[in-house]
């Protein structure tokens, strides 16, 4: 993966940080990608996890960058006490004092890391972790926040109250599209700017379309809702013979979404893929994208599908999924919820290749300044901005 564009000033120190950088999901993929970019630019990078990942994802074999984990272990879940003995138990109270004592280490660990350099840039990927690096010295440096969801999602959540407390004392609030960068102003948080999340892959010759396959890409988990997806293909398999429905990542909705498949009769069609090591090579055997979502903000696989040239249909869940999908030029938008909308649109874009292949086309033209280079040129530039 090439990074294309040169440094435009001197080498930075950039410290990545998020609570777990190290699982299979988006916004774990965003970090090692920004922070293999940075590095091979010639920065000085750190990927900084706060906890280690439960099921770790190796997203560079040769990476760029220094990675460090604070605490020793995966976080496990303390089951709320339901009686004032139960609290003051010896075993609990054992516990609460070796999670506080775990805690002081991973600070002080990273304050003396944050320590070894004069000055530098932490960007954060998470309120969470902006909220963690509170009681944390780092004033030497600057500071940015990510937030990888939309401002409708934060809406009613910790989220949002964790934003309005920490984000305004930073430098900079990256959000990942203008609407959201508007809605966060009208809320009153001044320091908001638009920065998209780069494709993890370089440019790749255009997926051939022709595979009669229509797939979704990501964590089986109850958000993505892709029992939606089943139905909707439920309803469309029987106009599109030898068509099937396939499935890439794995998590815990696995075996009730196998059930579904077979309850409704579409088992042999429904095909679980697993997770895998090469993302691009998955959307290459794909005709068409799907995106059946409870909630998304601006979702890496639409635009990971159209940089590999493949048409997308999605719910109409955020300003950012508005701005990866340019409605009837680059792929199709549905009501939210809406099942015979979606599979109406699976079904035209199934039965239609010239249609898929002018999508597939304008959606890749459509997310050419996503390019990792165009992003850190981005990047580059707002170091300059905040340094000036």
């Amino acid at each position: 993966m090439s990074t294309g564009a040169q440094t435009t000033g001197h080498r930075r120190n950039l410290f990545l940080v998020g609570i777990d950088v190290d699982s299979m999901g988006g916004s774990q993929r965003v970090l090692h990608t920004l922070a293999q970019g940075f590095g091979q630019r010639g920065h000085h990078v750190d990927l900084i996890g706060i906890r280690p990942s439960a099921e770790p994802y190796e997203y560079f074999r040769e990476p760029a960058y220094r990675h460090t984990t604070l605490y020793s272990r995966p976080s496990a879940p303390l089951r709320q006490a339901q009686r004032l003995s139960e609290r003051l138990s010896p075993v609990r109270m054992r516990a609460a004092r070796a999670a506080r004592a775990e805690r002081a280490r991973a600070k002080k660990k990273l304050a003396q890391r944050f320590a070894s350099v004069d000055d530098g840039y932490v960007i954060i990927g998470s309120p969470w972790a902006v909220d963690w690096l509170a009681s944390v010295e780092w004033s030497h440096l600057k500071g940015i926040g990510q937030y990888h969801e939309s401002f409708d999602q934060a809406q009613g959540t910790h989220h949002l109250r964790l934003i309005r407390r920490h984000y305004p004392l930073l430098e900079k609030s990256v959000f990942l599209s203008e609407g959201d960068v508007a809605a966060f102003q009208r809320d009153r948080l001044p320091n908001t700017t638009a920065m998209p999340n780069p494709l993890p892959f370089a440019s790749t010759a255009p997926a051939p379309l022709d595979t009669r396959r229509i797939g979704a890409v990501g964590r089986l988990d109850a958000v993505k809702r892709l029992d939606r997806l089943i139905d909707a293909f439920a309803l469309t398999c029987a106009d599109l013979p030898d068509w099937e429905l396939h499935l890439f990542g794995d998590g815990p909705q696995e075996p009730y979404l196998r059930e579904q498949a077979a309850r409704l009769g579409i088992g042999d069609r429904v095909r679980f893929r697993g997770s895998v090591s090469d993302v691009a090579a998955a959307y290459q055997e794909l005709a068409v994208v799907a995106l059946t979502s409870e909630c998304e903000g601006r979702p890496m696989v639409l635009a990971e599908a159209a940089g590999c040239g493949v048409p997308c249909v999605s719910f109409d869940l955020s300003a950012g999924v508005r701005e990866l999908i340019d409605d009837g030029r680059t792929g199709t938008l549905v009501r939210p919820g809406d099942i015979a909308a979606l599979a109406g649109a699976l079904r035209q874009l199934a039965d239609d290749t010239e249609l898929r292949r002018r999508y597939g086309l304008a959606a890749r033209s459509h997310v050419a300044p996503l390019e990792l280079s165009v992003v850190l040129d981005r990047w580059e530039r707002l170091f300059d901005e905040i340094d000036r």
